[in-house]
């Protein structure tokens, strides 16, 4: 049975209380301690890409997540806190018996196959080696997905494409239907809209360059099955960041929220 509206329409009131609750449980982000949610074993990972950048560093650190940890590489913007947000709104949401924490990934190594489901933001900015990218395609056509978001416009798409081509170079794009079964696995989503990131708070625009409107695309394999879900002209991760900020529309986070829970049932059931 699937979940009525409603019950998301929530999410943004319950949010700041769950991220409260998930930082004062995971404040040492897991790292070298076995007792660690990081260490729990579960069904379903959320893990992020780690790419190697086209920019290597940005011009200045930036604050990411709302928890004063610094970056300097566009994979993790928004990181954690978006991913953490969306993880409460899952458990909350669904029955899916998912790690409380999230995860970073790298295509350095085989540990990649080990989680079957991965988020990657910013992909304009994302190189690969040949090797890198060898190891990504081997991990989609068995068996593993990969959904990408926050990037915008002609020019940011045909650097995600360059990326792409050497990962999938026989692999066509399609454009979603509301009738694809992603969109049904879970919620029925038929009327979609462009999920704009916090900016829309203080401009009132929904784009960003000149991505004018969103493309719900995809990447399928031989049989079928979607591998790549592509969010282009579109900031999901900003909606699950900002899920508990007033100011940020509910409507643009609830759909946010719906989009990712069913890409995750789709990966995990397909």
């Amino acid at each position: 049975m699937k979940i009525s509206r409603i019950a998301i329409t929530a999410i943004s009131a319950m949010a700041f209380c769950g991220a409260l609750w998930a930082w004062q449980q995971t404040a040492d982000f897991g790292f070298g301690n076995d007792d660690s949610p990081t260490n729990v074993k579960a069904e379903f990972y959320w893990s992020r890409l780690a790419y190697s950048s086209r920019l290597s560093y940005a011009a200045s650190a930036q604050t990411f997540g709302g928890y004063g940890r610094r970056w300097f590489n566009s994979w993790s913007r928004d990181y954690p806190k978006a991913d953490r947000q969306f993880l409460i709104a899952m458990h909350r949401l669904t029955r899916i018996d998912g790690r409380p924490t999230e995860q970073v990934v790298t295509l350095d190594s085989d540990e990649i196959f080990n989680y079957p489901w991965i988020y990657a933001v910013q992909v304009q900015n994302w190189a690969f080696t040949d090797a890198e990218a060898k190891r990504l395609r081997e991990y989609l056509l068995k068996g593993g997905f990969l959904m990408v978001d926050d990037f915008h416009g002609t020019e940011d798409w045909e650097n995600f494409m360059n990326g792409m081509r050497q990962v999938l170079p026989d692999k066509p794009i399609e454009n979603l239907q509301s009738g694809d079964e992603i969109f049904h696995t879970l919620y029925d989503i038929d009327d979609k809209m462009q999920i704009p990131g916090e900016q829309y708070v203080w401009s009132g625009r929904t784009y960003e360059k000149d991505g004018y409107q969103p493309k719900w695309r995809a990447i399928r394999d031989d049989k079928g099955r979607i591998i790549v879900a592509i969010c282009h002209n579109m900031h999901l991760g900003d909606a699950w960041e900002w899920a508990d900020d007033p100011n940020y529309p509910e409507t643009f986070a609830s759909m946010a929220f719906r989009v990712g829970l069913d890409y995750i049932i789709y990966g995990m059931t397909h």
